[in-house]
């Protein structure tokens, strides 16, 4: 094997304290010129903290940083960009009502003339430039709102490359894209690799780390722990490397029982979104006892929609809602509630808990009028701090204690305790959306396993998820939305991630 090219970027015991944690912890990090470097780790592991440390943001406590074997010391971000570091960030940051060009030049003063004012022609033509040269295809001219997802990406990408970025941190960037956009983003990534950028991805997407990345850099717990070409790692020995013991990536129960009957049908639904547009159009959907039904679909194609409206929290505006054959009352979460719908939300701390309150205090959110919890208007606190503990140790929630405020709690402990205050209802169909969005590899272990769990003991769930290879995993038919509507139904022992990505983006498949 030969010896990579030399560091582009380098990282030398860099420590980051904060009052309760030491994120970075003597973190050793290096990423050669021309190379594709995966840096991989659980939440809390420090990627985050270094990514920060390495764009600016933060100023670490000790170590050093190396730039092309000089040493660097940046103020803030602009120090990082000029010093030609950009990071892509999972969440855009980007002027919807600007155009594609106009976000490109947004704090860069190369191309402002003497009067102050952008000279768009040149603008547009070296974003056409660049675009072409690294198959980012998007329009300069268009706004950012008329823009897909993927597109929106694109100009982030060509935001680093014009500001003549020699390494880009990308983080999740696959994580809103059809597997075709991923595909064609990697070739971007390839490109810029072979034109002698650095490029450093952070994903929790072994088989894409896998198909992408030269070398995978490991941290555990604020600590480098390993580096290895990924070319000799699997996404198993990855994920035993982050969590510290063997994971079960991606598996698929093929040996499920047979399913029962429908316990919740979906027919011909329409529901508005935020905006007052139609965001769910002529849905129709059945959910057996026993299965799990997958709604694929890039974000923002009205999966959120059809959740909050078969919960009850959006109303519909035509089409039923039925459970276990019976309709529900439109736009009523406690009739969903008693009906057995038990519903886990897209945003867990926004929407599936009371972030203020107590741990004890959410797990009866929705039980507090019943006899257990209560006596009339007084709540039974000394019961409600039991049914607590109980959930702490049977779910492992790693916390002190009922007391602590769910706020507090990671993502991946958060979910736990969702999941747990909903299998408490003894429902007849859970509803889960995007359950393990942002959670790592022992999070989205974790919750698989409670949601096969769960089709095993007779619920029927709907599994809706932006992460396709999570749908795979775990569903046994999938359906696929695209602007509001179902544009197809698969079983998943059938189905490819081409097939199934060509519906995501809209394109028609052959039956």
């Amino acid at each position: 094997m030969t010896s990579p090219p030399s560091p582009a970027v380098a990282l030398r015991g860099i420590t980051k304290r904060f009052p309760a944690v030491v994120a970075n912890d003597h973190v050793d990090f290096e990423a050669a010129m021309g190379e594709v470097h995966a840096l991989l780790g659980e939440n809390g592991a420090g990627k985050t903290t270094l990514s920060n440390i390495l764009t600016g943001l933060y100023r670490p406590d000790e170590g050093e940083i190396l730039l092309f074997g000089q040493r660097a010391e940046f103020q803030s971000p602009r120090d990082a960009l000029d010093a030609g570091i950009a990071m892509v960030h999972q969440h855009f940051r980007l002027v919807s009502p600007f155009t594609a060009a106009e976000n490109v030049v947004l704090g860069d003063h190369r191309d402002i003339g003497r009067s102050f004012l952008l000279r768009p022609r040149v603008i547009e033509q070296r974003v056409r430039e660049l675009a072409g040269r690294y198959g980012l295809a998007v329009d300069p001219r268009a706004r950012i709102w008329q823009l897909s997802v993927g597109e929106q990406q694109r100009v982030e990408i060509l935001k680093a490359l014009y500001q003549d970025a020699r390494i880009l941190i990308l983080d999740e960037p696959t994580a809103v894209l059809t597997p075709q956009e991923a595909e064609a983003l990697f070739d971007t990534i390839r490109a810029m690799a072979a034109d002698g950028r650095t490029v450093i991805f952070i994903s929790h997407k072994l088989n894409e780390v896998k198909a992408v990345a030269d070398r995978v850099t490991v941290l555990r717990r604020g600590r480098s722990l390993a580096t290895v070409t990924a070319a000799e790692a699997t996404p198993r020995s990855l994920a035993a490397l982050m969590v510290g013991r063997e994971v079960e990536v991606g598996r698929r129960d093929e040996a499920r029982g047979a399913t029962g009957d429908a316990v919740l049908e979906i027919d011909g639904l329409w529901a508005d979104g935020d905006r007052g547009e139609a965001a769910v159009r002529n849905a129709s959907l059945t959910v057996r006892a026993g299965e799990i039904l997958g709604v694929a679909g890039v974000a923002g194609n009205g999966q959120r929609e059809l959740a909050e409206a078969i919960a009850g929290m959006r109303p519909a505006t035509a089409g039923f809602v039925r459970v276990r054959g019976r309709g529900l009352r439109n736009g009523d979460p406690r009739a969903a509630i008693a009906a057995g719908v038990a519903y886990v939300p897209e945003d867990r701390l926004g929407t599936g808990v009371a972030p203020g309150l107590s741990l004890a205090s959410n797990v009866v959110l929705k039980a507090y009028r019943e006899p257990h919890v209560s006596r009339g208007p007084l709540l039974r606190f000394r019961r409600i701090r039991e049914l607590a503990s109980g959930v702490i140790d049977r779910y492992d929630v790693r916390t002190s204690g009922p007391h602590v405020p769910a706020w507090q709690l990671s993502g991946g402990n958060l979910q736990k305790v969702v999941l747990a205050r909903e299998f408490s209802g003894d429902p007849v169909v859970l509803v889960a959306a995007a359950p393990t969005r942002g959670l790592d590899v022992s999070g989205i272990e974790t919750v698989h396993a409670y949601l096969r769990e769960a089709a095993s003991r007779g619920l029927g769930v709907l599994l809706i998820s932006e992460d396709l290879d999570e749908i795979l995993a775990l569903a046994d038919r999938i359906a696929v939305m695209y602007e509001g509507s179902v544009v197809g139904e698969r079983d998943a022992g059938l189905a490819t991630v081409e097939e199934l990505g060509l519906l995501m983006a809209g394109g028609e498949s052959a039956d």
